[in-house]
Parts: structure tokens; sequence; C-alpha cells
């Protein structure tokens, strides 16, 4: 591994076995919420569910199919840890696990997470309470309407999680948004980054950008990064 950026995010954030604070809190929410089969109404902006196309879809069915493992929920944890990121925005809350990892990381930090569900989105708040996260904000509604406003609230984030559309135009359109506020050392993470054709395409053609000097390929999410201490453009794929 050339580069030292890259050889020291891989032994310290992806490497990092250490077992953080917020881990058991976040897990047992997920385990809670495992249980509950309760039937909420959940509108779809995005692509859809491969599992699921009812507009009623259960809470557990929610969990399991919408919410990062707790591998990459606490990957995230690392992230926004490692790199102090303060001000980090999200496109797609679901039911809030990613967003506490995010949250969790530094609770003086911001997190703005944008939820189109109305009901998933009061979920995630109720969630949130009870783990006492008081650094997240809730912004409801289509991104089209919603991600504008919400990078002029955040101004320039550290840090952003895309994973709320997985349709190719909306998925670089949020990209190019999110890209006019960025600073260098921001860093955006894509998630599901093969999970479809279009997605495949946004992925590649995200690599391709000029601002764009490096990106990490971990299989599940892809992450990009602005850093001139890029000599020349990088790609990697790492093994997590």
């Amino acid at each position: 591994m050339h580069s030292p950026f890259i050889y020291e995010f891989i032994t310290r954030v992806c490497n990092d076995k250490r077992d953080y604070y917020a881990y058991t809190a976040i897990e047992e929410l997920r385990m809670q919420l495992l249980k509950i089969h309760t039937r909420i109404k959940v509108e779809d902006f995005g692509a859809g569910s491969v599992r699921k196309s009812s507009p009623e879809r259960k809470i557990n069915d929610i969990v399991r199919s919408s919410s990062k493992p707790a591998k990459y929920g606490k990957l995230l944890f690392r992230i926004a840890n490692y790199y102090q990121c303060k001000k980090i925005l999200e496109l797609g809350t679901s039911l809030g696990i990613s967003t506490a990892y995010l949250a969790s990381a530094d609770q003086k930090s911001h997190v703005i997470t944008l939820e189109g569900a109305h009901q998933v989105a009061n979920l995630a708040r109720n969630n949130f309470q009870q783990l006492n996260l008081r650094n997240i904000e809730v912004i409801e509604g289509n991104f089209n309407d919603t991600l504008k406003d919400a990078l002029d609230k955040i101004g320039s984030p550290d840090m952003v999680f895309f994973d709320g559309n997985h349709r190719l135009e909306p998925t670089l359109q949020y990209f190019e948004l999110c890209l006019q506020k960025s600073h260098l050392n921001s860093i955006f993470v894509f998630d599901d980054i093969h999970w479809s054709s279009d997605m495949e395409q946004a992925w590649n053609s995200i690599k391709e950008h000029s601002n764009v000097t490096c990106t990490m390929d971990l299989f599940f999410v892809g992450l990009v990064f602005f850093r001139h201490s890029f000599k020349e453009k990088q790609h990697f794929v790492i093994r997590f």
C-alpha cells in the first residue's frame, strides 16, 4: 500500500477492532426494533426496495432490509470519529441506525439527516431520544425539495453519507449539489455502489469526476476523497 493516507485509513479506521462505547446501545436498539411487527406507511421516493413493494411495511422488515449491518454502522462511526467530522449530512435516515452511529462519534457534532417517509422519520426521532442523541436534526420530504436547504443549514459538510436514492440521475445530482458545498477534507460515503446497474454507473462517473482525487471500494460502500495530497487520481479496492 503506497499511499500513507490509505495505509493510515486501513490500519487505524478499517482495522480498528476496539469496542467503542456507543456500539452496545445502538445494537440493543436494533434488536428491539427487530421484534416489532407493526406495519407503517413508507413513501418511497427512490429506487424502492428489492424485497418489498408494498406502501406498508413491518418495522422489523425495514430494519432487516434498509438499516446498515453493524459492521458498516461501526465503520461510519470510526470514520466520523477518526477524522473529527463536525458537520455531517445523511441522505436517507430510515429508522436511524446509521444516523445514530454517525452522531455518537461526537455529540458536539451537528448531524442533519433527510427522510422522505413521515412515519419512518417519526420513529427515527423516537429512537434518537431513546439513545439520548440531541445533535441530530431530521428533515422530512423528497430530497429534491430538501437537500439544498439542508446544505445551506449545515454549511460545508465534513462528511456526507448517501443512502437514500439508488437511481443513476438523482445520485449524480445529489453528489453535484453536495460537491458545491464540500471542502478539500470532506469525505463522501456512498452506500450500495454495486447494488444495481444504475449504482454501478453512478459510482464509475463519480470516480472519474475531476474533483475526486481518491476513491475506496469496500464493495457495499464506496468512499470518495478530494484531498490534494494525492499527486494523481487513485482508486483502491479494499477487502473489508
